[in-house]
Formats: structure tokens, sequence, C-alpha cells
């Protein structure tokens, strides 16, 4: 069998983190993967690099050409999509070559499309995919109420990397440092993780940590100035080793107003840092209320304060939950699961 696995680019996020995992260690013998996507920072990730193919990251038709010249020359029998767009690309390339290589979509994040026209999205996934991975069964559940055919889908959790992730024991320090890895954008909602900070700036012992870039860093910088928080809001910027920032922040914070299974959770979750998060999305699938972490059913900047507050209080509970985590990573989580899981969707296509 021969599957090409492609996504839209390789920048840092979810979808591409979890395309370089699958490039990096798939491997069955009876198949001969191959790769494309976009250039991007994480190229240099790639291992198999003579059996990856370079997309354009601004024209479709360069695309499509490449990807119908691809499917040919290699004699593709399966294409593993992980965006819409490419599954578009792939409904496009099998009506140009005539080829009829089978469909696999990997659904990271809600689309426009799913949005704007959820009776297209629902026949264009019934019609042209032969399997739907999910990252969450809150998701799964998501695509049935839209329509979509329950057999086609599986639920394959995102894994963690536990040797990238190592756990970390921590020793307690003079700071608690609060902190959240995202990208500042308007989604993730920064505004709350500063308006936490702003209801403990009086309490000396928290420092509090904003990691990542994006389009809203000019205006997150306004607000924690305005707000007089330089002392205690440190904009550190984008991290190319999210383990260790992860690793030397005591609480991860998750404030966004909407999610489908963010991989930060999982990560906080094997290196050791205790994690509050909104409830949203999957989230709950891993965070199980003051086992796991603790879930926060609104934007309450008071709910979130009153729990770093408990927590900053009571060690027994900080190091059960971190313990408890750190297990449910290692038995529901991790690498080798998601890859596994997802050749054994592979192999179901045929």
């Amino acid at each position: 069998m021969n599957i090409l696995v492609i996504t839209d680019k390789l920048d840092f996020g979810g979808a591409e983190m979890y395309f370089c995992k699958l490039e990096n260690l798939m491997h069955d013998s009876n198949i001969t993967f191959h790769f494309a996507a976009g250039h991007g920072q994480l190229y240099e990730r790639i291992k198999n690099k003579h059996r990856f193919h370079e997309l354009s990251r601004t024209s479709h038709t360069q695309n499509i050409k490449k990807l119908v010249k691809i499917v040919s020359d290699e004699k593709i029998d399966l294409v593993h999509a992980n965006s819409l767009r490419m599954v578009l690309y792939c409904i496009c390339v099998r009506k140009i070559s005539g080829i009829k290589f089978k469909i696999i979509y990997t659904k990271h994040n809600v689309t426009t499309l799913e949005n704007r026209s959820r009776r297209v999205f629902t026949y264009l996934i019934n019609r042209y995919v032969e399997r739907v991975i999910t990252v969450s069964d809150f998701e799964k559940n998501n695509l049935i109420e839209a329509g979509i055919k329950a057999n086609k889908i599986k639920t394959v959790y995102n894994g963690v990397d536990l040797n990238q992730f190592g756990f970390n024991q921590k020793e307690k320090g003079d700071f608690l440092k609060v902190g959240i890895l995202a990208r500042l954008s308007e989604e993730k909602n920064h505004e709350l993780f500063i308006r936490i900070a702003d209801q403990l700036r009086d309490k000396t012992q928290f420092i509090f940590y904003i990691a990542g870039d994006g389009p809203r860093k000019q205006k997150i910088k306004n607000m924690i100035e305005t707000c007089n928080l330089a002392h205690k809001v440190k904009l550190i910027g984008s991290v190319n080793r999210p383990e260790e920032f992860i690793k030397n922040i005591d609480i991860l914070l998750l404030t966004s107003y909407r999610e489908v299974f963010p991989m930060v959770i999982l990560e906080a979750m094997a290196v050791g840092t205790n994690v509050i998060s909104i409830d949203r999305g999957g989230i709950s699938e891993a965070i199980i209320e003051e086992e796991t972490g603790f879930l926060i059913s609104s934007h309450s900047a008071e709910e979130f304060c009153r729990i770093i507050l408990e927590m900053e209080s009571d060690e027994s509970l900080k190091y059960k939950l971190i313990e408890n985590a750190r297990r449910k990573v290692e038995d529901e989580f991790s690498l080798d699961r998601m890859v596994e899981n997802t050749l054994g969707e592979y192999r179901k296509c045929y």
C-alpha cells in the first residue's frame, strides 16, 4: 500500500506537529509512506526528506497539479488529509486524475465551511471521505449530530512524546509561576489571563508568563501596560521548545473561548505541571475535575483566582493532581498509542 500524508504548512501548530509525529514515527513493512506540506519552521524536523514533497503556501492550482503528479507517479492508494483544505484538494485530484484513491481526514479544528454551510460540509465528508479521525469524543459526537455517518468516525487522541515531555519533579520556589502557552489570537482569550493576574496583583508570590506569538501581540502588550502589570506579567514571545516553558511553570491556565482538544493540556499533564482550564471541547476527556486538574465552566477571573489560591495553599492537592495526570497521559495519550491507532485506521480502508 502507498500512502500520502498531507497538511497545509510546517509552521508551529497542532495539526502541523501531529503531521511531523506521523512523518517521524510511521512504520509498516507493508506500507510505503509519502508526505507533503508547505514549507515552514518545522521542516527541519522532517526525517524522511527523500519522500517529502513541498507544496506551495500561496497557489492552490500549483498544489493540485503537484498532488495529481504525486498520486499518479507514486501509485497512491490512500491520502491522509490533515485539514479540510487538503480534503478539498483530494477531491479535485480524484476528479482530474481519475484515480480512485481513498481519503482519510483528521479533523483538528472547527472549519469555516461547517460554520457557514454545515449541509455542504456534511455532504462532502459523507460522499468522498472513507474515514474521519477526530481528536476527541466531543468532536466525534458533534460530527454525528451534524449528520456525518457514525461508522466513518474514530477518535484517536493526540499523542504526547513522553521522552520530549519527560516528568519533572518540581521543587517549591520563592514564587509560584502561572503561565499560558497559546497563539496570541482572539479565541485564546488572553484578556482573561491578564484579568486574573490583575486580581492577584497584591499577591507577591505569583508571577505570570505569556508564551506565544500572533496578531494580538501589541494589543496584549498594551493591556499589560494599561493595567500597570509589567512587573507581574511577562510577555516572552514564541518558544521553540515548548516542553521547557511548560516544565518551568507551576500552573498552566487555558482561557480560550473555544477549543477542540488542545495539545498543551496533555503536555502539561505529562511534565508535571498543574492545569486549570476552561471546560470547552474535549478537554474534560483529559482533565478530570479534582483528579487530574481543575475545570472552570465560565470565563470567570474570580473562579480561576479562587482555584489558584487553593492550589497554592494545598501542597498535597497539587502533588495528587500531578501524579494522577502523568499516569493518565501514560495510559491514554502516549505517542505510540496515537501512531498505532492511526495505522489501524489506514488498515481499515483495505
